[in-house]
């Protein structure tokens, strides 16, 4: 084994991961019609879900090949998505916006968006479109533009929601739930059995949010989902501290299951809440002109939050111990407040009208007012 190479590979395929996470959601959003659009771009987390399942099937699988060899059947395999997303990209169609922007003739874009919306009734949302790509063009440094107070709300949300996301403890889950499996009494095989039933359970869970997505709302989703995360929390981490303490040796086998559920009943609020819309709500909320830099924070907040649960996460266990269901519960609680209190509704909204949300809103509407050019200001 190469340990150079390892490390070679990891960053590659964490550029790879960084560029479709950054061009993913962005594309299924503008795309996608806006009484479809949380239908459609929920698909992305219902494809990663599936990814996940599949990776820890495949783990399961694995394990017991011996000399060394399963780890590099598991990691070779990955190669199969890559690979269909690689020829996929090929193929696609450039979204109208893009082909606006990059354009000088605009017959192109204008029969793509009759295409993907199956009429020739598109004047308003292509004289929309046209617009925010005169805005865009008028600014040169979109990072910078961002920072502007009239984009303030869109610039906490791009920061907040992936900061929350990880903090929901999902990670946790993904990583180490064999760990934990483990940890509670289930032994080796048993564990990652265990972490492909939580998978498939967020798989299902994410496939049902794109069913509700359009009809509820991504408020709702968020309210509801953050609700049964916490409950699911404390119920967990009062369970294992009241039968294991600091050193117990396992909770026997009917409370492990109980637990198993209850960690499942978890991953379905997660998987129809956070999980897909952490990725929806970003990718919808950007105006054209800051569009590329407010999707490139949300992923590195995402990721970098990603890493810092991910590399703190055994240091906590050890000292927090089953105190650590209710750490991440005191997050779900605060993110679920900051929900009701300051993320609007955004269904059905146009993505090039979706400034009359802030307005609209308690918080923002008192900052918002919109000028005599059209454009959004912050007093």
């Amino acid at each position: 084994m190469n340990i150079y190479m390892l490390i070679f590979g990891r960053v590659l395929l964490g550029i790879g991961v960084g560029f479709a996470n950054q061009a993913v959601p962005l594309y299924l959003s503008e795309m996608a019609p806006p009484r479809y659009r949380g239908a459609i771009s929920n698909g992305f987390q219902f494809s990663v879900g599936i990814g996940a399942l599949a990776a820890n099937l495949i783990n399961y699988g694995t394990e017991k090949i011996s000399g060394g060899w399963g780890w590099r059947v598991s990691l070779a395999l990955a190669a199969v998505p890559a690979s269909l997303l690689t020829v996929g990209s090929l193929i696609l169609p450039d979204t109208p916006n893009s082909l606006i922007e990059r354009e000088a003739s605009h017959d192109k874009a204008k029969m793509m968006l009759q295409r993907i919306r199956g009429t020739t009734n598109i004047n308003n949302e292509f004289e929309d479109l046209i617009q925010a790509s005169k805005i865009s063009k008028s600014i040169s440094h979109p990072f910078k533009n961002i920072l502007k107070k009239r984009y303030r709300p869109q610039l906490v949300m791009s920061i907040a929601i992936p900061f929350f996301q990880q903090v929901t403890g999902i990670n946790v889950i993904a990583f180490y739930a064999p760990l934990l499996f483990r940890t509670i009494g289930f032994g080796e095989s048993a564990s990652l059995m265990s972490a492909v039933v939580t998978g498939l359970v967020g798989t299902i869970s994410t496939f049902i949010s794109m069913l509700t997505v359009d009809r509820f709302g991504r408020r709702t989703l968020l309210l509801v989902g953050g609700a049964q995360m916490l409950v699911a929390q404390m119920i967990v981490g009062g369970l294992i501290g009241a039968k294991l303490g600091d050193h117990g040796e396992g909770l026997g086998k009917a409370w492990s299951y109980f637990v198993l559920v209850m960690i499942g009943f978890y991953v379905a609020g997660f998987g129809w809440s956070w999980g897909p819309l952490g990725w929806l709500i970003p990718s919808e909320i950007f105006p054209l002109e800051i569009r590329s830099a407010g999707q490139s924070i949300n992923v590195a907040v995402n990721f970098l939050f990603t890493f810092i649960v991910a590399q703190t996460f055994l240091a906590m266990l050890c000292r927090l111990k089953f105190g650590i269901f209710f750490f991440f519960g005191g997050w779900v609680a605060v993110m679920t407040s900051f929900v009701y209190l300051f993320l609007p509704e955004t269904k059905n909204v146009p993505i090039e009208q979706m400034g009359s949300v802030w307005r609209e809103h308690w918080f923002w509407g008192k900052m918002v007012k919109e000028s005599k050019a059209g454009a959004i200001e912050l007093e």
